[in-house]
């Protein structure tokens, strides 16, 4: 029997019902046209449109791969007939297809639904892998998650040298790649390889390969130029078919102590990233184990099971949640006025020219493309920062992502000078200078001195008053919190802090020029430390009071896998000690009853060092030296891992209802938008409520649900 006849058809009633789940689909269609081939016969060539532009990406849902299967089926009978030579898939403009579509998964009325998706996607791409002519990829643009496997099922694939993402990434949302992907690709490319798409980069912030990396990894055959891609791709192909050109792959190595050596490192990696807390990436780990010596049937049968459940799953539930936030409640901030009254910006002033003020610079030149200028005290301080951008901007035209022309015309808008009246003229003057709000009053004061009464005045303090800042200004309406993340050219959140007297018109122009520069924008009522840095104070302040009294750092460090993109002490080492403990100063000073300056923490900054790891060429490993500067309780309390993540959890949710209470932020929503852009936290989870209310934490420690039932998670 062949792997063809074993594998179960999707259930036509099941896939009827699916339509009806999914009824607010929009189809991305299978369009075929014939296309001739040099030298003769025929290609048929099947485009995904779902009928948008590339701002709506097609995607894969019931309706989509009926139309796919509909197009194979014909493909099919024509093929037989002798009608054609081949097939070839491709994408719209821009876009191959961006995976399944998800839209319907919270209708799912039970496994049954789950289970009949995974099987009409094995079903339809089990018939491409079987047409009894050669298949071809054009993968013309951005493809991920389904539409990567789609590719996996044809015998060649072709890839534009511009295509800006390929991934599998159902892992970094609590799904398995379902669809054959943790058969085909370990099969197609090795475990390793396979192992680094499915595990390792959707768990490093759901990375992404851009196409010359595919395709070195082995996801494509060929790399073509994007300008004439599709006109290249049928030549290539015409060259398969002809014999002219010869596809040749590496062998893939199957020796059992080396697959399985390597799975076992990637589940050391998993159980570090999620503490075993995500079930997806270990049962994406067993298929790939198996994939080794089972059959196609039996890998896609394990695959339909794996599929079913994690669609099910509240991982799943919360990595929706968390996909919706990141892409339709950041594109509509809660609270930001009316974009009409956006006043234009033509130049920007940034005072300081400290790495901080030098990432902004190249930041506003690159999105704004308007003069910059950054202003110091001392000359050689703006002559650095200047070399600074412009030494970034070589590096960029350096790696291709910048003209020549570019390039230079960014040198051209920057510039560096002592005197503020450099900046007169500009429309928006952002500080970035020492932590401290006395210097921070003065700096504005003095910019307020040369600018126009309009000119927007922005701060990017991480946990000082907006409000004190402007308050001895002439004109403290123009006064707003611009709080960027390090680095600012990675990390996607602004936190736009509204100060007691900030106007409507500038409150607009920070929202607009966010947009411009790009970044996840949420508005924060002006409260200390604001979003991200006010919970990670109490964080830190849970974590750094437990340490203090006694229990050890191994301990503390191992709690929060799952939890936190990372450990508490790698975290702080990444901020730098002293920034940790002046942010949790502040707390301190305004809520002394739940907020601590860790002794342990005050000890490392004394000392100069970054942090309680040591690292050379064999990785980092816990230095006895500054861990002898940590307190030693004569008493000392020591808590086992679930004590200490449980603790930390319920001072999380307690400062998180205040939050809301207080009304720093609109909704629960905006704390989990501001910690998965600002601080890492996983979509898996939600960011920090749904995993807080699906782990009882919310009620025992804040009084109740941050969220509806079924917000986050399955409703039964």
């Amino acid at each position: 029997m062949s792997a063809q006849d074993q594998t179960q058809p999707a259930d036509a009633a099941a896939q009827t019902d699916l339509l009806s789940v999914f009824d607010d689909e929009i189809v991305t269609r299978a369009l075929a046209r014939d296309v001739q081939l040099p030298g003769g016969g025929t290609l048929v060539l099947v485009t995904l449109d779902n009928g948008h532009d590339h701002t709506k990406p097609n995607t894969l849902g019931p309706g989509g791969m009926t139309s796919l299967r509909e197009a194979v089926r014909e493909c099919e009978r024509r093929a037989a007939a002798g009608e054609i030579a081949a097939v070839a898939f491709t994408g719209k403009p821009f876009i191959f297809a961006v995976g399944a579509d998800l839209t319907g998964v919270a209708k799912l009325r039970g496994r049954d639904d789950a289970l009949a998706i995974a099987r009409l996607g094995h079903e339809v791409y089990t018939a491409i892998a079987d047409l009894p002519v050669p298949t071809f990829a054009f993968v013309n643009g951005a493809a991920m998650g389904g539409a990567v496997e789609l590719a996996l099922a044809c015998d060649y694939r072709t890839m534009s040298a511009s295509v800006p993402a390929v991934a599998l990434p159902e892992c970094f949302l609590g799904l398995v790649p379902g669809w054959g992907g943790c058969w085909w690709l370990p099969n197609l490319v090795g475990v390793e390889a396979a192992l680094k798409v499915i595990i390792e980069n959707p768990l490093n912030q759901n990375r992404m390969l851009k196409g010359p990396q595919a395709a070195a990894l082995g996801l494509a055959d060929v790399l073509l130029e994007p300008a004439d891609f599709l006109v290249q791709s049928v030549r290539w192909a015409a060259g398969v078919l002809g014999g002219e050109i010869t596809v040749e792959r590496p062998e893939v190595d199957r020796d059992e102590e080396r697959w399985e050596r390597s799975v076992a490192a990637a589940r050391e990696l998993v159980q570090a990233k999620t503490g075993g807390a995500a079930p997806a990436p270990l049962r994406a780990l067993e298929l790939i184990s198996a994939a080794r010596t089972v059959d196609r049937a039996t890998g896609f049968a394990a695959e339909d099971e794996a599929i079913a459940d994690s669609l099910m799953s509240p991982q799943l539930r919360a990595g929706l949640y968390a996909f919706d936030l990141v892409q339709k409640r950041a594109r509509r901030p809660a609270g930001a006025p009316d974009k009409s009254l956006a006043r234009k910006v033509t130049k920007v002033g940034i005072i300081g020219a400290g790495l901080m003020a030098s990432q902004l610079a190249l930041l506003f030149l690159r999105r704004l493309e308007v003069p910059v200028v950054l202003t110091d005290l001392d000359a050689e301080r703006a002559a650095k920062g200047v070399k600074y951008v412009t030494d970034e901007i070589d590096k960029l035209a350096a790696k291709g992502r910048l003209s020549g022309d570019q390039g230079n015309r960014y040198k051209a808008l920057v510039s560096g000078e002592t005197d503020p009246s450099a900046y007169a003229d500009a429309d928006f003057v952002i500080e970035a200078v020492f932590e401290e709000l006395s210097v921070k009053k003065q700096v504005l004061a003095a910019a307020e001195a040369v600018v126009s009464p309009e000119t927007v005045l922005a701060t990017n303090t991480s946990s000082l008053s907006i409000t004190a800042m402007a308050q001895e200004l002439a004109h403290p309406e123009r006064v707003v919190g611009f709080h960027f993340f390090n680095p600012v050219a990675v990390m996607p959140l602004l936190e736009i802090v509204r100060g007691e007297r900030t106007d409507d018109a500038t409150l607009a122009t920070a929202f607009a020029t966010a947009k411009t520069l790009k970044k996840t924008a949420i508005l924060v009522q002006d409260s200390p430390s604001f979003i991200v840095n006010r919970l990670l104070g109490r964080f830190m302040s849970q974590v750094g009071t437990i340490v203090d009294e006694g229990t050890p750092i191994e301990v503390v460090e191992r709690a929060f896998a799952g939890v936190t993109p990372m450990s508490p002490f790698v975290l702080i080492e990444l901020v730098g000690p002293a920034i940790a403990l002046h942010n949790n100063e502040t707390l301190a000073a305004a809520f002394p009853d739940r907020f601590v300056a860790p002794e342990g923490l005050r000890r490392l900054v004394e000392s100069g060092r970054r942090g309680v790891y040591r690292h050379d060429e064999t990785g980092s490993h816990l230095d006895e030296e500054a861990l002898a500067l940590l307190p030693t309780p004569e008493e000392p309390v020591v808590l086992d891992e679930s004590a200490v993540r449980e603790q930390t959890l319920e001072a999380l949710a307690d400062e998180a209802r205040r939050m809301l209470d207080e009304g720093v932020v609109a909704a629960p929503m905006d704390l989990d938008l501001a910690m998965i852009t600002g601080a890492g936290f996983a979509f898996w989870n939600g960011g920090l409520t749904p995993l807080l209310d699906r782990t009882g934490v919310s009620e025992r420690a804040a009084g109740g649900r941050f969220l509806p039932v079924g917000v986050a998670e399955p409703a039964s």
